[in-house]
């Protein structure tokens, strides 16, 4: 047909990134004939990395990581949803927010995506391994570390991951990072989380370097050597029967003073329309139709997605299908930390795990570590565009 309305999406590289886009676009394209929407996907640390300015002028629609906010709301790339979507609706999303899932694509006062996916770092364990070993589920940082010394610990080491990580150590310390002009952290607390972040990572294999998250659920299920995983993005998939080779479960995670759990740094993905798209009116349809309740609760969670609404996180049957994965990391979603996400923050976020993986790695003087770290916040803060 000649008045066909075609529409190109980018999203990421796995099963629930991709699986779901695709099971909502054939399903939007049932309900409206006249639609055709493809879905293109790029690997995890394109997903990071690559400037959505340019995927903008190439795609409709686009799964996005919420630090590119301040970007967008600079380049006017994407479109501000709360042009578009009813008052009703974006109030809906707000209300029914996983953490600062809703507020993550906030910025300068309009609304750049909608948080059809939510994640955070959370805990994730082998039941039968720990059984196995005659042990249980650390509570403490003492715990983590005894369990390790079993050698059955893994965590997510590539720099993007091990940055995340460090903020977390940051948070559950008391202080969270990026909130100064001039310094990720203070002194004080920036050298004690070093060190315990140290302290655990001399105990993991090396190998764990090289893992992203997805990549350390994969050995935990392809392999019978890690029983436990302090902390990394939760994937709802891996805790599907059928899914993986073995079944992970998910947990909330350790306490370093025995009070709070640890406090973890927000992630997920959000749905943003380019601005240069042909057929606006049909592209911010659709994402009414993923970002709404119904759909996240049924088609976009039944076909591997892990949703951004609040009711999906709390439904029943969701949690019964994924071994009860929502419920039980929810309260860590709750309380992660929102990541800065002023333009320029890309620049630091994609150098400065380097910094502190290659101390973790091979150890150094703390305060030199942060030193480097401030030179790049520094330069980060800096940038404008040219």
């Amino acid at each position: 047909m000649s008045d066909k309305i075609i529409l190109k999406g980018i999203t990421w590289n796995h099963s629930r990134g991709f699986v779901p886009m695709v099971a909502t676009a054939q399903r939007f394209s049932e309900l409206n004939p006249q639609v055709e929407i493809t879905w293109e996907k790029r690997s995890l640390q394109q997903f990071a990395d690559f400037s959505i300015q340019e995927l903008a002028a190439r795609f409709d629609l686009l799964v996005i990581d919420h630090p590119w906010a301040g970007f967008a709301a600079k380049t006017k790339s994407i479109l501000p949803l709360d042009h578009y979507l009813s008052e009703f609706y974006i109030e809906d999303q707000r209300l029914n927010t996983v953490g600062h899932s809703f507020e993550s694509y906030s910025y300068d006062g309009h609304q750049w995506a909608l948080p059809i996916d939510a994640a955070t770092p959370v805990a994730s364990s082998r039941p039968d391994l720990l059984e196995k070993n005659e042990t249980r589920l650390p509570a403490s940082f003492e715990d983590l570390l005894l369990l390790a010394d079993k050698g059955l610990v893994a965590f997510a080491g590539i720099p993007i991951d091990v940055l995340m990580n460090f903020y977390t150590f940051c948070c559950s310390l008391g202080e969270d990072p990026c909130q100064q002009e001039d310094a990720v952290i203070s002194k004080e607390t920036g050298v004690k989380a070093l060190q315990m972040y140290r302290e655990l990572a001399a105990k993991i294999h090396q190998d764990n370097f090289k893992r992203n998250p997805i990549q350390v659920y994969e050995a935990m299920t392809l392999t019978d050597d890690i029983a436990y995983c302090p902390f990394a993005y939760g994937y709802s998939n891996y805790s599907r029967p059928g899914y993986a080779a073995k079944l992970l479960h998910f947990h909330d995670m350790i306490s370093l003073d025995g009070k709070t759990n640890l406090r973890s740094t927000l992630g997920g993905t959000g749905l943003a329309i380019s601005s240069s798209s042909a057929h606006i009116d049909m592209a911010v349809k659709y994402a009414d139709y993923v970002g709404s309740a119904a759909c996240q609760q049924t088609v976009f969670f039944e076909n591997g997605g892990q949703p951004g609404h609040l009711k999906a996180w709390k439904d029943a049957e969701v949690n019964r299908k994924s071994s009860n994965f929502f419920a039980n990391t929810l309260p860590a979603l709750q309380r992660a930390f929102l990541r800065p996400r002023y333009h320029g923050h890309m620049f630091f976020q994609d150098h400065a795990g380097d910094i502190v993986r290659d101390y973790l790695m091979n150890g150094g003087n703390e305060l030199a570590v942060l030193e480097k770290m401030n030179s790049l916040y520094l330069e980060s803060r800096s940038l404008v565009l040219s």
